[in-house]
């Protein structure tokens, strides 16, 4: 039986892979942070005869601490991981820089730190499984953003836009990295934009914005069920190469800033220096 993470696996594209590696017979642990929508994938998962195969992992993923309790929760549970997905979100795109209890940035910590402690943490559980994948779902191919090297928590001129977009960029170099670190690991690294997707994204925004949102999605937007088509066919039958990227079903190439190794590498030394005093 294979085990699927999903980080934000209560809602949205994370929910809707869930429920349908749970219909394939996989065994899914799905991490979020609100118990009711917990409730409710655990309902849904029962009524498809799912429920013992389903897991709801409560976690505050903006600390770094708590995301490496899950790792150690998840491997002494499980014997192996066959697919990590990283979808877990939440656009902070307007109000004042928030920061965590342990200091970070909250786009940086969520976004980006949790799927970095993840993807690291979980990969000798990966590393046992027959064909292991690490989805990580963003905005690959997308050429905004950058990462702030000499203020990546941004504590001048601070912007939610400013802050998502570094998060964005950070995963892209994430996932080179990774690729870079571990030659010779049998684990496939997808950094995914699935487009524009009809999800719960717009009720975090403010009016008038949420309601214009939402109207354009019903005009431009795939739905929840459309958009995991190619996420699962990826994660079922992944590309030999350890790294890609794609845009919904279009393969990016890495020859661009945005997957630079060397940034790549200089990302990673930062990001330990960062949290290794957590």
């Amino acid at each position: 039986m294979q085990t699927v993470v999903i980080t934000g696996g209560t809602d949205g594209l994370g929910k809707g892979l869930a429920l349908r590696y749970l219909r394939q017979g996989a065994r899914v642990l799905a991490v979020g942070s609100t118990p009711a929508k917990g409730r409710i994938l655990l309902a849904e998962a029962a009524a498809a005869g799912a429920a013992d195969r389903v897991t709801f992992l409560r976690t505050d993923l903006t600390s770094v601490s708590a995301t490496r309790e899950l790792v150690d929760e998840i491997q002494s549970t499980c014997a192996s991981v066959d697919r990590l997905v990283l979808c877990a979100q939440r656009y902070r795109l307007f109000g004042a820089r928030t920061v965590t209890g342990e200091g970070f940035e909250h786009s940086f910590a969520l976004a980006y730190l949790s799927r970095y402690v993840l993807s690291h943490g979980l990969r000798k559980a990966l590393e046992t499984a027959s064909r292991p994948v690490i989805m990580n779902v963003g905005t690959p191919g997308v050429p905004l953003g950058r990462i702030h090297w000499d203020d990546p928590q941004l504590t001048r001129n601070y912007s939610g836009f400013k802050a998502t977009l570094q998060s964005f960029r950070a995963n892209d170099l994430l996932g080179a990295a990774f690729a870079a670190l571990h030659a010779g690991t049998p684990i496939h690294y997808i950094g995914y934009n699935p487009g524009v997707v009809s999800t719960g994204m717009p009720d975090h925004l403010p009016q008038p914005l949420r309601t214009l949102t939402k109207a354009s999605f019903t005009v431009l937007a795939a739905s929840v069920p459309k958009a995991v088509d190619p996420m699962a066919r990826l994660l079922d039958q992944p590309p030999a190469e350890p790294f890609t990227a794609y845009r919904t079903t279009r393969r990016l190439s890495l020859k661009v800033p945005a997957f630079d190794q060397d940034d790549a590498l200089r990302l990673h030394r930062l990001t330990q220096d960062l949290i290794s005093a957590v």
